[in-house]
This record gives structure tokens, sequence and C-alpha cells, in this order.
């Protein structure tokens, strides 16, 4: 058992953040699917608390390093989803660790940005950088459930400012420096995320909403989307690399912020129809990634070392 505990990976919490988000996409079709999606995510991240237990050096020395700091974030996020999942039979006590959640991240935005940020080097910019800053907006898509929309409001909001300057940023480290390391190429699909979590985040907690502004985040979500589903597909056959927790959350936000929108704009009396095609398909792309994804880590934990 220890020998499985030392082999996880920190990336493991990506997977676990987009198997979570995977039940709340999946919930309006099997409520027992979207609980079996809460508990495979639980195992995923008790492991790696398990691994924060026995081998902290470990974890700590990969805090040391951009992109496993940057991808720490998706622990916090995880965890955001998960106290929602709980709440009914937590309570207060999932209250209590949705806003324990939220100061890891900060904790982790105040760290990241004095480790990195003020030293940036730009090769060492990744898409991961957008799970520290923008990843917070999943306070934004929980807070409804704790009646926190104020604070779900705050983090859209930051969230957003940061998705506008990092858009910017990574996407010149990633133009200007074309060499990427192969362990690190399944990171940009990454950028399928920052946006369609904005548009959710947006469409949760912000109460006072501008049909023009949603219909914009929205486009730019969906250009970004098939911009990193062009880079997934490439990327499936490659050795397996932690990065490939990449291919979960990505995708599933960005189906969810299509079922989300289509839902919003219908109470705006604006539907449109198109949504419906292209929420079914970004759904089965989410449901294939993930479960791709969970498979390709089991095999790699539960190997035997040759």
């Amino acid at each position: 058992m220890k020998d499985l505990i030392k082999k996880v990976p920190l990336p493991i919490c990506g997977v676990a953040l987009g198997t979570a988000a995977l039940g709340n996409l999946l919930q309006s079709y099997s409520e027992g699917i979207r609980y079996l999606c809460g508990v495979i995510a639980g195992i995923f991240l008790l492991l790696f608390l398990l691994k924060m237990i026995f081998y902290w050096d470990s974890v700590k020395k990969d805090l040391e390093n951009p992109i496993m700091a940057s991808i720490a974030g998706t622990f916090s996020m995880a965890l955001m989803l998960l106290s929602v999942y709980i709440k009914p039979w937590a309570g207060q006590a999932a209250f209590i660790i949705w806003i324990a959640a939220i100061l890891l991240h900060l904790m982790l935005i105040i760290y990241f940005t004095a480790r990195f940020i003020c030293k940036l080097q730009m090769p060492k910019v990744f898409a991961s950088y957008f799970i520290v800053y923008v990843g917070i907006v999943v306070a934004s898509i929980t807070a409804p459930a704790f009646k926190r929309t104020g604070v779900g409001t705050a983090a859209f909001w930051f969230g957003f400012a940061a998705l506008i300057v990092l858009l910017v940023l990574v996407t010149i480290r990633y133009a200007k420096y074309k060499e990427v390391l192969e362990p690190a190429k399944p990171l940009i699909c990454i950028y399928a995320a920052p946006a369609s979590l904005c548009v959710a985040g947006y469409i949760q907690s912000v109460e006072s909403k501008t049909y023009g502004f949603l219909i914009a985040m929205y486009i730019l979500a969906l250009i970004l989307y098939i911009f990193a589903l062009i880079k997934a597909v490439t990327y499936l056959k490659v050795p397996f690399y932690p990065s490939i927790s990449a291919f979960t959350f990505p995708f599933v936000i960005s189906a969810i912020a299509s079922k989300q929108l289509m839902a919003c704009l219908i109470k705006m009396g604006r539907p449109i129809p198109a949504l419906r095609y292209i929420v079914l398909l970004q759904t089965v792309i989410a449901v294939v990634l993930v479960v791709y994804a969970i498979v390709r880590y089991l095999f790699f934990l539960l190997q035997e070392k040759s």
C-alpha cells in the first residue's frame, strides 16, 4: 500500500477535480452516476492526502517546481466541489471544508505570486498558471450551495481579471518559446478551462447579468475549447505522464458552461437552440476523456515495478 501511495503524483488532484465536475455535469442524467464520480474523486483526493502525510518531503519538493505548484491548485478546487457533494450529510462541516478550501487556494495564490510571478521567467510559464489565479472561480460555482453568492461574485471578478492578464502572458510564452518538453505538452489543454469556468461562475454567482458580456465570454470559451481539443487529440497516444490530468476538468467545465448558458438564456428569453447539440457533443467528449485519464492513471498506479 505504501508503494502505491508513494507513486501518487500531485496531478492526480486534477483528475479528482475533473471527475467531481463530471458528476455534476451528469447529474441531470443520473444521481447515481454523480455519486459514483464523487466517490472516485474522493478516493483520488484521499490518496494524495495520504501522500502528503507519509511523503511530505516529496510533495514539498514538487511545490518548488512552477508546474507542480500551479497544478496544486486543483486540490483546493476539488475540495470545493466535494464539499457540495457531502453537504446533504455533513451540513456545517461541509461549509467549513468549503471555506478552508478557498483559504487554501488564496494561500497558494500568495505563495505562487511571491515565488514565481515576482521572479517571472517566461520559459517556465505554462497554461497551468491559469489554475492558480482563475481556479478560484470554482468558489463562484459552489457559492450558491452555501448561500454565499457575495463570495462567489468577488471570486468571479478576480478570476476574470486574471483570465485576461494570463491569456496574454501564457499565449506570448507559447508563441515565443515553442519548445516544450513532452511531459508538459498536455498542459496546453488547460486553455479550455479558464473562460468556461468564468462563464459558469458568472451564471451561478453574479445576480445582474449582461447578455452581451455573457455571450462574448462564451465565444472566447468556445474558441479556446476547440484549440485545446485539437491539442488533446494529438497527445492521446503519448506515453503516460501525470500531466494527462489536463484532459479532464477543462473539457468537463466547458460542457458545464454550455449547459448552464443554455438554461440561463432560456430564462432570459433569448434561447439559442444550437446549444443543445453543443452540450451533447461536449458531454460525450468530456466523459470519454475523463474515463481515458482515470484508466491510464489506474494502470500507472497499479502496475508492478519491472
